[in-house]
């Protein structure tokens, strides 16, 4: 596993993250610890959740994996409320389901963040609860997640008030960080020094059905994850992708991608025009 910098937080992550969001009450908790031990094991230390996950049952079943491993992982989650009563509310079901003392990223969990999620957040103590927790010691890093770009997403990136961002970067999504010109919500955050943490890292599996549908014969043998996964990893903007690992095997390959660094990719050549 390799591993970088989470932006203005120093903390060392690895290239791979475990998003928790398919996680539910029906999970096989007992496969899942195992997953993620193994895991653990092999290097990966940054570990995505929310309350909303699976109605809880993603932040228990990962509170449950961390015990007596919890020194070296990096826990985030998420408050669905903006209001500062939501957040403290939130903010303590978040540690009693995963069984710390401290979450060492919080995020607004947000969608496209209009106009009026950022005045909350900024304008309407959102921002200051989470500092407040921070000061605390219930938190030690601030961020947010996001869909895309929006006016919203611009007003916080621009607030400087931020350590990361959580958003959707890949091959099939660009919006976010355009290689060509150098634009785009991840490189404006790169530039106040917040780290970058993707989501949907792979397509959530829409180019792979795209290409079997569209080419059946020629995608027979062809590893498309692999593929897929290097892409963004060969974005030196990009800290951590997350992916909803479910096996074993997703551990293991997903971790020799990130170690096959002799195979990233030259996106500012493929993008150039």
């Amino acid at each position: 596993m390799q591993y970088r910098t989470l932006g203005r937080t120093q903390l060392q992550v690895s290239e791979i993250g475990y998003g928790g969001g398919r996680v539910r009450p029906n999970s096989d908790e007992r496969t899942l610890v195992h997953m993620l031990h193994t895991a653990f094991d092999t290097g990966l230390n940054y570990i995505d959740t929310a309350p909303t996950y699976g109605d809880g049952a993603s932040e228990t079943v990962i509170g449950n994996a961390i015990q007596g491993r919890r020194d070296g992982l990096i826990i985030a989650t998420k408050t669905e409320a903006f209001d500062p009563q939501g957040i403290l509310a939130d903010v303590e079901g978040s540690l009693r389901r995963l069984q710390t003392d401290v979450i060492d990223v919080l995020q607004f969990h947000g969608g496209w963040h209009q106009e009026n999620d950022a005045d909350q957040i900024l304008d309407q103590g959102g921002l200051e609860t989470y500092q407040r927790l921070q000061a605390a010691g219930k938190v030690r890093f601030i961020g947010f997640s996001a869909d895309g770009p929006s006016a919203g997403v611009d007003r916080m990136v621009a607030s400087d008030a931020f350590d990361m961002i959580q958003i959707h970067y890949n091959l099939m999504y660009q919006s976010t960080c355009d290689a060509f010109g150098n634009r785009g919500v991840i490189p404006d955050a790169e530039a106040h020094d917040m780290g970058i943490v993707l989501m949907r890292s792979t397509t959530s599996n829409a180019f792979q059905k795209l290409m079997r549908q569209c080419f059946p014969t020629a995608m027979d043998g062809v590893d498309l994850d692999s593929f897929l996964l290097n892409y963004v990893l060969s974005n030196p903007l990009v800290d951590v992708a997350l992916m909803s690992l479910q096996s074993l095997d997703d551990v293991a390959w997903t971790n020799a991608v990130s170690d096959r660094v002799d195979q990233r990719l030259d996106l500012r050549e493929i993008h150039r025009r």
